[in-house]
């Protein structure tokens, strides 16, 4: 065996399966938690790719900074923030444009500005949103009727679509919020579970009744909150954006952990195979290469089907990972700026499903972030793939770009070649957290508590896509594993 504690030091052996940005954001966390402690721990990263980072995959060429995996995060999800202090990183962080926030949503072929006021798809501001074309004079009167339905009593779970189409109606759900929302997911808003996505949703049901009047409460709380911001996790130029990414792109981020991370045992491209309980305690974990980890403590980071692999005796953990994860595509599109007649005056559009486009939304990245993109160049990013459309992602390269720059022509006008194109497949990336799924969460974790003390299991799959969200698992079970110690 290898992994160090072995010789009756008090040294705990951890060691963290998956290098995506949970794992290592546990990684760093657990490093620096021991450090505070006073505690001595060897810790070991294990990732079965050749790269670390996880979805998160910036390539820098010809002067463009072009995110293959995700392109940003929410500003106001501390947690990432908070590493990038403790990285070093602050004054790396950028925002969006100021001039390019505006989105648009396709109607009937039409790029239609999304009306200003809406939060995550919910109107909070009547007048532009009746004054939009995205919707029918019906469409509108229906989710007017928020304000007098009766909220829900029951307080379990229930699908997305399902309540969004309660509240607000069918068109308002297909048209706007639907395209915003499962975009995130790349879902069926009618099979996502509403407390794993957007419990806000729920809690704004639950104290004020409507919906509407619960987000434009929830709207003016954080409005009045952003005050109180501490500058130092959050740089004053930088409060009023959406969202936030660095000058170098998202593995800025990924490049930061490794080298705080450089006294820790690294391996890339080899996996776990297996978990089991070693005889004098602890654990021993089996690897591709044919290696035997040992191991005190272990956090799991890996895909849920991943995960619940290595655990075939686990009902619960196996009833968990066999939810889906939906494949996905992204092409990029570089261009001379002249040869783009579009003014790209915003941050780009959302296809809904019933468009029947190929591409499900487009970033006018160069307009939205200005540090991508050098002088006189444009950059697009174009999305495929969603839930019960996965078949497009596996498109050959030619007919995928084809069928994209159609869409691009149709839609923007864009008729010119690009400069060079880039297509990211990334199969069964996006999990699809269904109605119960918090349950089948808790079920799971107790589950292996119970029969697997110090094993900790975490990630994307339990409790949040978004790159905060990922590391503030990561710190989370760091946290958990030092209690312990």
């Amino acid at each position: 065996m290898s992994g160090g504690g072995g010789d009756g030091s008090n040294r705990r052996r951890v060691v963290v399966l998956g290098g995506g940005v949970t794992g290592l954001s546990a990684a760093f966390n657990a490093q620096k938690l021991a450090r505070e402690a006073d505690r001595d721990i060897d810790l070991t990263v294990v990732e079965r790719s050749d790269r670390f980072g996880g979805k998160i995959n910036t390539l820098r060429k010809d002067g463009f900074v072009i995110e293959k995996g995700p392109d940003s995060f929410l500003a106001r999800k501390t947690p990432i923030l908070t590493i990038s202090r403790d990285l070093g990183i602050t004054d790396q962080l950028v925002a969006t444009n100021p001039a390019g926030k505006k989105t648009y949503i396709v109607r009937d072929g039409k790029l239609h500005p999304m009306p200003p006021g809406l939060v995550l798809g919910i109107p909070t501001q009547l007048t532009p949103f009746l004054g939009s074309g995205l919707l029918s004079f019906g469409g509108k009167a229906r989710a007017a009727l928020d304000f007098v339905l009766p909220k829900r009593h029951e307080s379990g779970d229930e699908s997305l679509g399902g309540f969004l189409s309660r509240r607000l109606g069918d068109e308002v759900l297909q048209r706007i919020a639907e395209p915003l929302l499962a975009g995130i997911y790349a879902g069926d808003t009618r099979e996502l579970s509403l407390q794993a996505t957007f419990p806000q949703f729920q809690a704004a049901e639950r104290n004020h009744r409507s919906l509407i009047r619960g987000m434009m409460a929830s709207g003016k709380a954080a409005a009045s909150a952003q005050t109180a911001i501490d500058p130092n996790l959050w740089p004053p130029a930088l409060q009023k954006s959406v969202f936030l990414s660095y000058r170098g792109g998202l593995s800025t981020l990924v490049e930061a952990l490794l080298k705080a991370l450089q006294g820790a045992r690294l391996l890339a491209g080899v996996g776990a195979e297996t978990i089991v309980k070693a005889g004098g305690g602890g654990y021993r974990i089996g690897l591709s290469d044919g290696e035997q980890l040992a191991a005190d403590e272990v956090i799991v980071t890996l895909p849920l089907h991943e995960t619940a692999g290595l655990f075939p005796g686990l009902g619960e953990m196996r009833a968990l990972g066999s939810m889906r994860y939906v494949s996905v595509a992204n092409v990029i599109l570089a261009y001379d700026r002249s040869t783009v007649g579009h003014p790209l005056d915003g941050s780009g559009f959302l296809v809904p499903r019933s468009e029947r486009r190929l591409i499900t939304a487009c970033t006018w990245t160069s307009s939205k972030w200005q540090h991508t993109a050098p002088q006189g160049k444009a950059l697009l990013r174009c999305y495929v793939g969603r839930s019960g459309e996965e078949d497009n992602v596996e498109l050959a390269d030619d007919e995928m770009i084809a069928r994209v720059r159609r869409d691009i022509r149709e839609l923007m006008g864009v008729d010119a070649a690009p400069l060079f194109t880039e297509i990211t497949r990334l199969r069964r990336s996006m999990p699809q957290y269904p109605v119960g799924h918090l349950d089948n969460v808790r079920r799971a974790r107790a589950e292996m508590n119970a029969a697997m003390p110090g094993v900790y299991v975490t990630g994307a799959g339990f409790h949040g896509v978004g790159i905060p969200d990922c590391v503030r698992q990561g710190r989370e079970a760091a946290q958990q594993l030092l209690e312990r110690l």
